[in-house]
């Protein structure tokens, strides 16, 4: 039975060779030359530091043209409050968004059955598989979560028949 899955996944390279380009960019900066601006990447877990509000500001701009560069939607990121770490120092934590969301997932399921077309969605995990008996159905229920869910940058791989 063809079936493909809906996930959400960034390509974790992509993210690090922007936040090294970002880095790059930022140590040479003049506005920056003498400050603590940086961006540091753990385990889709980004955390952006300046020396104020505004510089905060301009790091993050870095970070999203560099991206923007590399092909990586800005839509996986999920930005923190800033914090104050003693001083004037700033910081703030950017989350990429990996996996669909429960809610998410749930509302994926609820438009496919409410749309009426011969196909069976259901959740696995982070993911949510569609499977159905033609081709013509699942490029129907791809073309219908692209244009209802817009807010995250939804891929549809895993397409067999």
């Amino acid at each position: 039975m063809p079936s493909f899955d809906v996930t959400l996944e960034a390509d974790a390279v992509e993210i690090r060779n922007a936040v090294d380009q970002a880095n790059k960019e930022i140590a040479n900066r003049f506005d920056f030359k003498g400050s603590d601006a940086r961006i540091e990447l753990a385990e889709r877990q980004l955390t952006a530091y300046a020396d104020d509000d505004f510089k905060l500001g301009q790091v993050r701009d870095v970070l999203l043209a560099k991206l923007a560069k590399r092909s990586v939607d800005v839509r996986f990121l999920d930005y923190g409050d800033p914090q104050r770490i003693g001083g004037d120092k700033m910081r703030q934590l950017i989350t990429v968004r990996h996996g669909v969301p429960a809610d998410t997932g749930k509302r994926i399921v609820r438009l496919v059955k409410d749309a009426r077309l011969k196909v069976q969605a259901s959740i696995q995990g982070d993911a949510v598989r569609v499977s159905g008996a033609k081709r013509d159905d699942l490029q129907a229920a791809i073309a219908l979560v692209r244009r209802e869910i817009a807010e995250l940058p939804l891929s549809f791989g895993n397409f067999r028949d």
